[in-house]
């Protein structure tokens, strides 16, 4: 009825998730008449790529820095400024961001329109999923904890948050150690 597959077959390969079986081989019917290949028959854009990533703490879990949760539910422009300007690798300022999405909030009431684009920043900045849902999605629903976390992942990668970007990239330069140069006793 099929025909058979053979070693001579071209395999495509779908990206997925974890748990989904991704070679797929795909059966040889010939090439058609007046064209030298065969069209793909699978669009693997479809899924972007896989994170390898993890997100370094839960989106819920504000009590892990208390201090920064209540600083994020009373006055949100502090936190996502700070976070903002890290992201930004120092070319706005935390006060610059911090007043946009302040200005945002008191007169529209969706900063989450900002501030998502943020959350998606550090996202491609250091290869994390797009998780638990989309970036807009999580700033709607939870606003405060999104900026909770993205807080607590840049401070988990090394900086401190709260003396801006000149001074997280002078204290990295000046806590630069190279390593000592062993000699190989054995050679090839």
């Amino acid at each position: 009825m099929y025909p058979t597959v053979n070693e001579h077959d071209e395999v495509y390969v779908v990206q997925s998730y974890p748990g989904y079986v991704q070679p797929v081989a795909l059966p040889s019917y010939g090439t058609p008449h007046g064209q030298p290949y065969a069209p793909p028959y699978i669009n693997t854009s479809i899924r972007g790529p896989i994170r390898t990533q993890r997100w370094s703490t839960g989106l819920c879990r504000c009590l892990e820095d208390p201090g920064n949760c209540l600083v994020t539910c009373f006055c949100p422009c502090v936190t996502f400024g700070l976070i903002a300007e890290i992201v930004d690798k120092g070319t706005t300022t935390c006060t610059c961001d911090g007043a946009i999405y302040g200005t945002m909030l008191a007169l529209t009431g969706l900063s989450c329109l900002y501030s998502c684009s943020y959350r998606s920043k550090l996202r491609a900045q250091y290869d994390l999923p797009e998780a638990p849902c989309m970036d807009c999605l999580v700033h709607f629903c939870c606003e405060t904890c999104a900026l909770c976390q993205e807080y607590r992942e840049l401070k988990n990668r090394g900086f401190d948050l709260s003396i801006g970007w000149d001074a997280n990239m002078e204290r990295q330069r000046q806590g630069v150690t190279v390593p000592p140069v062993i000699p190989q006793s054995m050679t090839r």
